[in-house]
């Protein structure tokens, strides 16, 4: 019975996939694709978790508040490092964004699958699974994330070789070896795409006496930043406040000035690629010397990054197609196909 009503439910529903990332929230609907990518954040009155204007200052409406509330209200990440940070904020954003992606009304709740950091604990996993259920999911599954870059990425995760993938996202940097769709050896990092831009901060800071925002911070490391020396070196004007004065100033920032903040951040990442090669298995270390490395996630735009982890590595580094979509794509294959899926998804009920 129950299973019968589980397949009538599931033509009725619109089954969601989602990304719930640090930055930044991506949702993929099942046979349709991606159908939105919002900044994780929430705008809300502080002491009450009052989400402003019935809803409305979430994701891209809530973006631009960051830093720039008034007293009485606050912008919040309510996920650090891959897990969720906020759990009351979290549940009002997840509502959030499965309305908007289911399209508001709807006869029967969704499915989700949720991708999570790699190595997480049983309780963070059961908060994501809370949540989910609480915004109105009917049943929810977990997918780690490098899995789902790998399948989002294309790569042949099901064959009986090594494959090799990095997902640098806002919060986490995922390092994975997968062979017959199962992780190998990995490690998460709880250093990325957030620690890059922290890292540009207090470097402007400390050489430029000069304190720029989180915002601010995120824009230069995408106009400038870079691991390698560039053929031609960029400058970008930034407006910020002095902190010896108090008073607004504006700085000119070059590629330079960016790369030798970031190296710190990124030298630990190319440390965590290196740990999970030193315990990979030798057949599986010789198949990498084909296959070499894919690189997803936002942080895999980083200029320079690839030439930097090949240099270092001595294996052969891509990046993957839209690689900030390949978890989300990963979680929309998932979805299309659970029950061949279902052995490697966690939650939810027997889907046999």
């Amino acid at each position: 019975m129950v299973k019968a009503f589980e397949w009538l439910a599931s033509r009725f529903s619109v089954d969601l996939g989602i990304d719930l990332g640090t930055a930044n929230t991506l949702v993929s609907v099942r046979d349709r694709g991606i159908v939105l990518d919002e900044p994780s954040v929430v705008a809300v009155r502080k002491g009450s978790n009052e989400v402003l204007l019935d809803g409305m200052a979430v994701g891209d409406a809530a973006i631009e508040y960051l830093g720039r509330t008034p007293p009485g209200f606050q912008a919040i990440r309510p996920m650090k490092s891959g897990v969720i940070a906020d759990f009351e904020i979290t549940e009002k954003m997840l509502r959030y964004f499965i309305r908007k992606a289911a399209g508001g009304k709807r006869l029967i709740a969704p499915r989700v699958v949720i991708a999570v950091p790699w190595g997480i604990t049983m309780v963070e996993k059961r908060a994501v699974i809370g949540s989910a259920e609480r915004a109105g999911a009917r049943r929810v599954f977990l997918v780690d994330e490098p899995t789902a870059a790998a399948i989002g990425a294309g790569l042949p995760v099901h064959e009986p070789r090594g494959t090799m993938v990095v997902d640098i996202g806002g919060g986490t940097s995922e390092v994975a070896v997968i062979s017959l769709a199962n992780v190998v050896t990995a490690e998460c990092l709880r250093v990325a795409g957030d620690d890059f831009s922290d890292a540009i901060a207090q470097y402007i800071r400390s050489k430029f006496n000069l304190l720029i925002g989180e915002i601010t911070a995120e824009r230069l490391k995408i106009a400038a930043g870079s691991c390698v020396p560039l053929d031609e070196e960029i400058q970008v004007e930034i407006r910020g406040r002095d902190s010896l004065t108090g008073l607004p100033r504006r700085a000119v920032i070059t590629s330079i000035d960016v790369r030798e903040a970031l190296m710190d951040p990124v030298r630990k990442v190319i440390g965590a690629i290196k740990s999970v090669l030193e315990r990979t298995p030798p057949e599986l270390s010789s198949d990498l010397v084909d296959s070499g490395v894919v690189l997803c996630g936002g942080g895999a735009l980083l200029r320079g990054l690839p030439e930097m982890i090949m240099r270092e590595s001595g294996l052969d580094v891509r990046v993957a197609e839209r690689p900030l979509e390949c978890v989300a794509r990963g979680t929309g294959i998932f979805l299309e196909n659970l029950e061949l899926y279902s052995q490697f998804l966690e939650g939810g009920e027997d889907l046999g």
